[in-house]
């Protein structure tokens, strides 16, 4: 039997090794027009910055130890220029000598690929204007790169190539700026989705320009600049053009063979053309999704080596393995996140008219207590029978595992309820007791049973102002540091009491942060006589991400528009300042942010790492009060990592802000009678209307812990504290005049109780009934040995910054 392949890497290379498994007496020729049967094309990104360091890592296997190996005959730098049916020849050309010649097949298999789009506009064909599709076009961008040592690059395309390319340039310390004509890049995310990434590129100093098409690229001199439709020109060195894919057909359509309607050669499950003896895999064909049973060009490395496979199977002994279809699935490394999809995404459901519900879950890749837990945000798609349609996960860590649990579940045909039902691998460094795959099942499991209701950020964004009830129901300090405009806080602890602001007739949309809470706020509204309610999936932070509003700036810009390396390739120029606050406590590194950040100009950028968990909250409103900009908070491994611009100094005549009718309280003391007069004088101010925050210092912290706490492995002295000191207001056990070792507190409780007087607990408990912000100070809970977890609920962490902010809102601020 004669076996003649054209085309190798995945697709190809992998048939020809199969079908020499299958008959070793077979003659096999493999012919590649490039000088390399089998590379990882998926890896040539990661060789430009150097991540993948040498080519031949590239390389998956040489023609001379293919040959030997597998017995196969390869004929690489050969084209295949026409097939010859009737005679089963096809025709081909050496591209060293010119030489024509036929090669008779029994089988002829097609793995010919796909061909990076290259649209007919002025200035593409210059030598400064590239793609990235083979080792060929690598060595072309090495040698550009190591002769120019251009400074700027712009990418043509958002999709994976685009990204991927955009990511390894700018690790060489080049600015550069990603075109996209869509409104978005990755296409198989949905917009919240992606939104996720782009700030994490904005982040990482690559500039974005979504919603504009190439026009044209000039060429004035030793620069390119590429023209944009709606008048944007960026300043290039070098220009990579990922804008796409389309498969190589050329051969089959001279030959007769039937395209499919997506443009792909047209093949039925046993990977099989129009003509019986000819079959054909990879990027070039024409598959069914696995998911809507529609015709796609899916081009990825996985299913060509499946079909390769499956392919040479067939071949040689009859069509007994069907091709099940693509299910799409894929992953993708941007900077710091993962991010990975499978099955079908929105867009593409509304097309082909799918009905569906879909889902967005904020989590942790692991468990949240365990240190360098990361973010991790999951949207899951389904069906109103439970089927599973599609999944999207961005995040640091877990998108992957999470990912592939799904892409699984989905060809097992499985259901959101078998989701919430998987047992998986739990470590706390590895995941949580409900791992995200199961919070998804969950969500989905109450969206299917009706026991909520849910809306998506773009159908909120599109409704009529006031024609809903909109509810934030986080805290005080979360509303003020951003909400959906129009919305009413009523935190969630307090929603019951204050239902009587609601109509229950009316529409109502509830939301919290990630999702969760606003469940639970619906569950209450559902059941207190409220018809129509719905939680805003994915929350605030889905919301926020997706309704962002970015200005479209171009890399590395200075502030004369000079061209500049993006920032962190220049931090020692002054563009970014770094400040190292480890190990400081509270007010420690605020103190060095405002003495780093008073030394340097309006504009600048100083970056700051610190260990104490309140300064992510305490920089937000240290900033907001001093005019500066907190551009991004990350936690990562027990440390906090922001980045600030400096604003413009604020002008020495300007009035002094407004004072609000807050009321401030600071509790330093442990003493009963002091805390009792701070406790009672708060809620007279509650009473009044006033908003209150109350802020718990040294001593003072015993007022807020558990009268039971949980146990918690701590050391000698921290114990020794802890056993020294009172648990809870309801144990405080000295007044601070004429104690008598204790008698004079409990006298006080007694003559109390007689005369009807709340005592503290119950004035702590009226406190938080009533929606008082209470806050114990980090620094003295370090000092002192205690633990969130001994402390009631609803106490916020913070330190002199949060309180201070707290204080300048306030007509009345106390020292207790």
């Amino acid at each position: 039997m004669r076996y003649v392949i054209i085309g190798g890497v995945a697709g190809g290379a992998t048939a020809a090794a199969r079908l020499r498994r299958n008959d070793e007496q077979a003659d096999i020729v493999l012919i590649e027009r490039g000088p390399d049967i089998s590379f990882a094309n998926c890896g040539l990104p990661y060789h430009l910055s150097g991540e993948i360091a040498e080519r031949e890592q590239l390389l998956v296997t040489t023609e001379a130890a293919f040959s030997q190996r597998y017995a196969v005959t390869v004929k690489s730098r050969t084209e295949a220029v026409a097939i010859d049916r009737i005679a089963k020849t096809v025709r081909l050309r050496d591209l060293t000598t010119g030489m024509e010649t036929d090669q008779p097949y029994d089988k002829l298999l097609l793995s010919p690929g796909a061909e990076p789009v290259r649209p007919s506009l002025p200035g593409l064909d210059h030598v400064r204007v590239l793609t990235l599709r083979n080792l060929s076009d690598l060595d072309r961008i090495k040698a550009l790169l190591d002769a120019r040592q251009p400074r700027r690059a712009v990418v043509v395309g958002g999709g994976f190539i685009g990204v991927e390319v955009a990511e390894n340039l700018q690790a060489l310390g080049i600015a550069v700026s990603l075109v996209e004509g869509a409104e978005q890049i990755l296409a198989p995310l949905d917009p919240e989705m992606a939104a996720i990434v782009q700030a994490h590129l904005r982040d990482k100093q690559v500039a974005l320009s979504l919603g504009d098409r190439l026009e044209r690229i000039e060429h004035p001199g030793e620069h390119s600049e590429v023209v944009l439709h709606g008048g944007q020109r960026l300043p290039a060195d070098i220009v990579i053009l990922a804008i796409g894919v389309r498969p190589e057909v050329a051969l089959a359509r001279a030959a007769g063979l039937v395209l499919g309607l997506s443009g792909g050669i047209l093949v039925n499950p046993f990977m099989q053309t129009s003509d019986a003896a000819i079959y054909a895999v990879g990027d070039a064909v024409e598959v069914r999704h696995a998911v809507s049973g529609q015709p796609a060009l899916i081009p990825l490395a996985g299913p060509a080596n499946r079909q390769g496979r499956m392919a040479a199977d067939n071949m040689a002994l009859g069509n007994l393995r069907a091709y099940r279809g693509t299910q799409g699935t894929a992953i993708l490394k941007v900077f710091d996140y993962a991010v990975a999809s499978t099955g079908l995404n929105e867009k593409q459901l509304k097309t082909i008219g799918l009905p569906y519900h879909a889902i967005v879950t904020h989590g942790m890749a692991h468990a949240g207590y365990y240190p360098g837990a990361h973010p991790l945000a999951l949207k899951l798609l389904f069906a109103p029978d439970g089927k599973i349609l599609g999944a999207q996960a961005v995040g640091v860590e877990g998108a992957d595992k999470r990912i592939d649990v799904i892409a699984t579940a989905m060809h097992g045909d499985l259901r959101v309820s078998d989701l919430a039902d998987l047992e998986l691998a739990y470590a706390p460094p590895y995941g949580s007791a409900k791992d995200p795959v199961n919070v998804a099942g969950y969500v989905a499991q109450n969206v299917l049973e009706g026991r909520q209701h849910i809306i998506d950020w773009a159908t909120l964004r599109d409704m009529a102002p006031g024609s809903v009830q909109l509810v934030d129901i986080r805290t005080p300090m979360e509303f003020a540091l951003g909400s959906i405009a129009g919305a009413r806080a009523i935190e969630l602890d307090q929603l019951r009491a204050r239902l009587g602001e609601l109509d229950p007739a009316r529409p109502v949309v509830v939301f919290c942060q990630v999702g969760q809470r606003g469940y639970l706020a619906s569950r209450i509204l559902k059941q207190h006589g409220f018809a129509d309610v719905r939680n805003l999936t994915g929350g605030y932070k889905t919301w926020a991400a997706a309704t962002a509003v970015h200005d479209a700036v171009e890399a590395g810009d200075s502030e004369d528009g000079t061209p500049s390396a993006p920032v962190c390739a220049v931090a020692e120029a002054g563009v970014v300042r770094e400040l190292d606050a480890v190990g400081l406590q509270c007010p420690g590194p605020i103190m060095k942010t405002y003495q780093t950040i008073e030394a340097m100009r309006a504009g600048e950028l100083l970056q700051v790492t610190a260990s104490d968990p309140a300064y992510g909250r305490d920089v937000r409103v240290w900033a907001e009060k001093t005019g500066n900009q907190v551009l991004t908070v990350n936690a990562d491994k027990g440390q906090v990592t922001a980045l600030i611009r400096k604003g413009a100094a604020l002008p020495a005549e300007a009035p002094p802000a407004a004072v609000g009718d807050k009321t401030t309280l600071v509790v330093f003391s442990g003493d009963l009678d002091k805390v009792m007069a701070g406790l009672i004088i708060a809620n007279g101010a509650l009473a009044m209307g006033r908003p209150v925050s109350v802020f718990f210092t040294f001593w003072g912290l015993n007022v807020l812990r558990k009268a039971a706490p949980p146990a918690l492995k701590k050391s000698f002295m921290d114990r020794l504290f802890g056993a020294m000191m009172p648990r809870g207001a309801g144990r405080l056990n000295s007044i601070s005049k004429m104690n008598f070792a204790g008698m004079g507190a409990r006298l006080i409780r007694k003559v109390m109780r007689d005369k009807n007087v709340d005592l503290p607990a119950k004035l702590l408990q009226d406190l938080v009934a009533g929606g008082a912000q209470l806050i114990a100070c980090q620094m003295s809970m370090d000092v002192m040995g205690i633990r969130q977890e001994e402390l009631i609920d609803g106490v916020e962490l913070g330190g002199v910054a949060t309180f201070l902010g707290a204080a300048g809102e306030s007509r009345t601020a106390l020292f207790i």
